[in-house]
């Protein structure tokens, strides 16, 4: 029987496939991502590795993660050392793409990675901590995703932090209806971003 758990050091290759596997607007994105650990590099590597304590993952019973939700309870201290600890370790593999032309997927996603500081907006102030949750698509719509949202939120409201953001594609509507059912709302984040990503927020009470 699936329970969730703390994430350890072994969980690590199972967490960054997850990511791989819904990072296509919840779907599998390897046709897009040629290197496997670029997509984790920036959406789950740094999580793990510089907040383990807020990284929950959803264990099949026999040892395997399939869904993990992480967490950090202040985006501006996880900003200073993703750019200070996480960046030097993975940027050199992905360096930053120059110029202004289209660009690959990956040379997208390499942008990401060097600008952390992108996930510092005034309007997420009341929103210290923010999240991100993934489960593999057979362990979707079982009551799984919300468990993993609770464990988190207890979590950080034990750390003080009382309100947490996340953003999303807006293309994904399938997640959009998820986050709604556990409480979330619209954040109204002006920028060139806007059509594109759809930022929610929620306090850590339930």
């Amino acid at each position: 029987m699936a329970f969730i758990r703390s994430y350890r050091p072994g969980d690590r290759d199972a967490v960054y496939d997850i990511c791989v596997r819904t990072a296509d607007a919840g779907g599998d994105s390897r046709h897009l991502y040629p290197d496997g650990e670029l997509v984790p590099s920036v959406f789950a590597g740094p999580y793990v590795e510089l907040e383990p304590d807020l990284a929950f993952v959803l264990d099949d019973g026999e040892g395997r993660p399939v869904g993990y939700v992480l967490g950090v309870a202040d985006t501006g201290r996880f900003v200073t050392a993703f750019r200070e600890k996480w960046l030097p370790a993975v940027g050199g593999r992905y360096p930053a793409p120059e110029g202004d032309g289209e660009r690959t997927p990956s040379e997208v996603m390499a942008g990401l990675l060097h600008d952390p500081e992108r996930m510092v907006l005034a309007e997420l102030t009341a929103y210290p901590a923010h999240l991100h949750i993934d489960l593999l698509p057979a362990w979707q719509g079982r009551g799984h995703g919300r468990s993993l949202i609770h464990t988190l939120l207890d979590a950080l409201r034990a750390k003080g932090v009382e309100a947490v953001h996340l953003s999303m594609l807006t293309a994904n509507t399938g997640a959009r209806a998820f986050y709604d059912r556990v409480g979330f709302h619209e954040i109204a984040v002006p920028g060139a971003d806007a059509d594109d990503v759809t930022y929610l927020g929620r306090g850590t009470t339930r």
